[in-house]
């Protein structure tokens, strides 16, 4: 049973509680407005926090106690070349989740992904601001139509997919349900999308850097490539290997 299952039947349960109680007089009606309040906090709290794997599973850090997973979001974008050149000096592999209408814009990157040996993940076809609040059958189509479309570029269909903005619910975790395929978090957010300091962003990183992580980064930002050689460098003097996310999660990146 999900932690969404559970909660819900507890908040069912506290509800038929505080009829009871309400009638019986034993309890007021301001309890109502605490349960609710709660119920809708854990939800929130459910929604955003995909770590917490409340509504379904998702991979997001391995117990290997060496290795780490560079991950990153919503290419091919203005710095995925360049990204794609340090790790290629480096001997670095990475996972790219990219946006379905991002990779039919560029598939010559997507092609060199593949070519220099990094995985591609589902990251959704349009990664649209309104994608959470569709139908699960909504999103199923989309994520079907991404995999379709790195298929017809590459010749291999993503087993992986990383929720868009990181947000789960119920109607996502149907649509992933129904794709056969594995989601996949992180437990180390970069924050590079907000940070604007390169020192900063790197020692966000770096201080409590564990084996096992999976790294959030994102290939649209000229931050990220401005320090990924240095973090690279300093996490290997840290005595940390880099792994792709398949051999470090123990799952198959690409469906049969």
């Amino acid at each position: 049973m999900t932690p969404y299952k559970y909660i819900s039947i507890v908040f069912i349960l506290s509800l038929l509680a505080f009829d009871v109680g309400y009638l019986c007089g034993t309890i007021s009606w301001w309890w109502l407005l605490l349960i609710i309040a709660a119920y809708l906090t854990i939800m929130f709290l459910g929604v955003v926090n995909i770590r917490w794997n409340f509504f379904l599973t998702s991979i997001s850090r391995s117990t290997d106690t060496k290795s780490i997973a560079l991950t990153f979001d919503d290419g091919p974008a203005a710095h995925t070349a360049e990204i794609l050149d340090i790790l290629k000096l480096h001997k670095v592999p990475a996972a790219f989740f990219t946006i379905g209408k991002h990779a039919d814009a560029n598939p010559d990157i997507v092609k060199r992904w593949d070519a220099e040996g990094h995985i591609i993940g589902n990251h959704s076809y349009g990664h649209g601001f309104n994608f959470d609040w569709q139908s699960s059958r909504k999103m199923l189509a989309d994520l079907e139509k991404a995999n379709k479309l790195i298929h017809s570029i590459i010749g291999k269909t993503p087993n992986l997919v990383r929720p868009p903005y990181g947000i789960t619910n119920p109607n996502l975790a149907k649509a992933i349900k129904q794709t056969g395929m594995h989601s996949i978090g992180w437990s180390v957010r970069s924050f590079d999308t907000k940070i604007t300091d390169p020192q900063k962003l790197l020692n966000k990183i770096l201080n409590n850097l564990q084996g096992g992580d999976v790294i959030l980064l994102h290939d649209s930002m000229a931050i990220t490539a401005q320090i990924l050689t240095e973090l690279i460098v300093q996490a290997q003097k840290k005595g940390f290997t880099f792994a792709r996310i398949d051999t470090l999660l123990h799952v198959d990146a690409y469906k049969p």
